[in-house]
């Protein structure tokens, strides 16, 4: 137990498959680092909790829970953190209500969520829950940088068993579709606030008529941040959409629009919306009325549309249902979410996460699914163009060169820039939808405009802070990476981007405070570097990609699932700049359908190796920070496990009656015993563990054959976002052997 009486690290419960499988993975881990003196606490961050933390009023006495995100907010601020971070839902809009709904169905009386308030409770009760959606969790956790890379064991065992890619041909019509003026990226201003200006600053709407509207107040600036503002046009972006759906059905490719409405909760949903509409266009200009008095809400997608519509009386629901298919069938064929159910690209702004369905488009040879159930090329929609020609730079590579080979790859990890809410990912406080025609400024303390546009209605405003220590921590971060890897490294900074040109200048000024000698370091324009990184890794060649935070979340997806078929493997350490630790465990976006299997056929196929590695890194630093030899010998022996259990292929397979996740969890039990029992570092521990891996070793078979027995049938859960913990654990524990052992 740590002096201040906090448990030494503190693991997150969060939602879905990740949070299913701690319920098999945490006892192991305790029954382990308790040998050690090391006590694992738990706060819960899931999307459940933290409606709860943020409703006490609405609850029982007995229903209430601390805002356990709030504690860890402070606690990674100091010296002693040690957080094992498990990937979360980011919620967009439908997974808020539908955990609402589930929550209030299990007897919690919280209120709806007000999409048009009209009292002052209803725009409280609005505000606390729009708190909750999107990036919530990171922006407050992620008090330092990012170093993101893919284990060396992780790395070795994906070139000796490499996953299956599909073909790319040169007469691929797979490509890139971005909006080429009045979008974020061309109208981006940005500043390094001097002196004068730190201070309290205000954003502003300036009508026609004069009239001055506050849309923030108290925005804190300080000397030598970096601020930036910038809009999308709305009426460039409807002529975009209209072309672009034109353009997908001459040439007869599919239909994908590719977002991040999770984390850009505010400024991606209404973009969703936009496509909705345009896809929809005489729909919605036909039943304008009918829509209006339903409450439908483009942004919130075809899933929603459709489900309110099924709420009219016949015939007028025929009718409309009749025109929404036409318009469909009209239109050019959908990317599809699930062909099988009909669910496409539009039902749902959460169901397409750009950092997760652009590779996994490109890993498949640039096919897509149809909703003929087939794989087909596709126009893939990124409205703004920050960051699109990333992607085109990657698939035209694939185009002219073929695949990439993962027995080959070399690797592309990642140093991003994320602390203390960076860039795009903090916007969310500072983005608005244009009331009407006018102005929106930047209006510093002093009452100097720093920075305005000229913005028509409904055009999408935003903007971001990036602070000055992380940008000074993050190069210090990418130089050390550098220089104890000794690959060359990358700042993906463009300097005809407005933002980038300010980040290069303090680049340019942070560089000679480090010794450089030696190193290999490029400014790149993103483009620029996806082309210099992907024709690298093709030659088996590594690439350390030093990155802002969109471009770190959209790296350390892409490259891990060409490398190693996944970012869920992934280690991520965030060095806090306090001191502490922050160890995230890989991306959950493929957690959903792991649930669906596990609730249909009681199989878990989720891959807990993220979690390993992050667990092994989070005992090292405490074996560092705190002088604990015994952290360090279950460091080093849960290395030799992960090893052994790539090399023995232990982790979880594809299907019913083979291992799962629960599988895969006994056998780095067995192997971490077993490494423990034959070290000679700590007599002790050798001592407790050599029975343990006995015991583990004797019992081998029938523990499988406990844990493997209760596959195909249904599992009962209880809930999807609130599952009860006793039905979680039934279904995740069904081994009675294994748990008499460890505990």
């Amino acid at each position: 137990m740590a002096e201040n009486g906090r448990p030494d690290i503190l693991y997150t419960k969060v939602d879905e498959a990740p949070e299913l499988a701690s319920a098999s993975l945490l006892p192991i881990i305790r029954a382990f680092t308790k040998q050690a003196g090391i006590t694992v606490g738990i706060k819960d961050i899931s999307l459940a909790g933290r409606i709860l933390a943020a409703f006490p009023d609405y609850l029982a006495d007995a229903q209430k829970q601390p805002d356990d995100l709030a504690e860890l907010g402070t606690l990674v601020t100091e010296p002693d953190a040690n957080v094992i971070k498990l990937p979360n839902i980011s919620a967009s809009q439908p997974q808020l209500n539908a955990a609402i709904k589930e929550l209030q169905a299990q007897g919690y009386k919280l209120p709806d969520y007000p999409s048009e308030p009209a009292t002052e409770e209803e725009k409280s009760v609005k505000a606390r829950y729009d708190a909750i959606k999107g990036s919530a969790v990171n922006p407050v956790l992620r008090e330092g940088n990012s170093d993101r890379r893919a284990p060396k064991a992780v790395k070795e065992y994906a070139k000796k068993n490499p996953h299956s890619m599909g073909a790319w041909a040169p007469t691929s019509r797979t490509h890139v579709a971005t909006m080429e003026h009045d979008d974020f990226a061309s109208n981006e201003k940005s500043v390094t606030v001097p002196s004068a200006s730190a201070g309290k600053a205000r954003i502003e709407h300036v009508a026609k008529d004069g009239t001055v509207t506050v849309l923030k107040d108290n925005f804190a600036l300080e000397a030598g941040d970096v601020v930036d503002g910038t809009f999308m046009s709305a009426k460039a972006l409807a002529k975009f959409l209209v072309e672009q759906i034109a353009d997908a059905k001459a040439q007869g490719v599919l239909f994908s629009v590719h977002l991040k409405a999770t984390m850009m909760k505010v400024s991606d949903p209404i973009i969703f919306g936009h496509v909705v509409s345009a896809f929809l266009k005489d729909v919605f200009a036909t039943h304008a009325e009918t829509f209006a008095a339903l409450g439908v809400n483009p942004d919130l997608g075809l899933g929603d549309l459709e489900a309110k519509v099924a709420t009219l009386p016949q015939p007028k629901r025929g009718d409309v249902e009749a025109d929404i298919k036409a318009a469909l069938d009209a239109g050019p064929a959908m990317y599809m979410v699930n062909s099988d159910k009909g669910i496409t690209n539009l039902h749902v702004s959460s169901d397409v996460i750009i950092d997760a369905s652009m590779p996994a488009l490109i890993r498949a040879g640039g096919k897509g699914w149809g909703p003929d159930g087939k794989e087909h090329d596709a126009k893939c929609v990124i409205p703004d163009s920050s960051y699109a020609g990333v992607y085109d730079a990657v698939i035209e590579f694939c185009k002219k060169n073929g695949a990439l080979d993962p027995a080959k790859m070399g690797t592309v990890p990642n140093v991003g820039l994320m602390a203390q809410k960076a860039e795009e990912y903090g916007s969310h406080p500072q983005t608005f939808k244009a009331a009407s025609d006018g102005t929106i400024r930047i209006v510093d303390a002093a009452g100097r405009t720093l920075i305005e546009h000229a913005v028509e209605a409904g055009d999408i405003w935003r903007a971001c802070l990036t602070k000055d220590a992380p940008i000074r921590d993050w190069v210090k971060l990418g130089v050390s990476r550098a220089r104890l890897s000794g690959m060359p490294g990358v700042f993906w900074l463009d300097r005809n981007r407005a933002h980038d040109a300010e980040l290069i200048k303090k680049v340019e000024t942070y560089l000679p405070e480090h010794d450089t000698s030696g190193l290999d370091l490029k400014i790149m324009a993103p483009a620029d570097a996806a082309r210099y990184s992907t024709e690298r890794i093709a030659k088996g060649l590594d690439t350390i990609s030093i990155t802002g935070n969109v471009l770190r979340d959209y790296l350390t997806d892409l490259y891990p699932i060409l490398e190693v078929g996944t970012s869920a493997k992934m280690l991520s350490i965030v060095p806090l700049m306090n001191g502490g630790g922050l160890f995230e465990t890989g991306a959950g976006g493929s957690a959903p359908k792991h649930v669906q299997q596990l609730v249909e056929e009681n199989y878990l196929r989720w891959d807990s190796l993220g979690e390993f590695c992050a667990l092994g890194a989070s005992l090292e630093h405490l074996a560092n920070a705190k002088g604990n030899a015994k952290a360090q010998v279950l460091a080093d022996t849960l290395d030799k496990a992960i090893e052994k259990l790539l090399d023995e292929n232990k982790s979880p397979q594809r299907r019913v009656g083979q291992i799962d996740n629960r599988g895969s969890h006994f056998y780095l039990a067995m192997y971490w015993a077993q490494a423990l029992a034959a070290q000679d570092r700590d007599a002790a521990l050798k001592a407790h563990f050599t029975p343990i891996a006995d015991a583990l070793t004797t019992n081998e078979a029938k523990i499988v054959a406990e844990l493997n027995g209760v596959q195909g049938k249904p599992a009962d859960i209880g809930g999807y976002y609130h599952a009860p913990a006793d039905k979680v654990v039934a279904v995740m524990r069904p081994s009675a052997t294994l748990n008499a052992i460890i505990g």
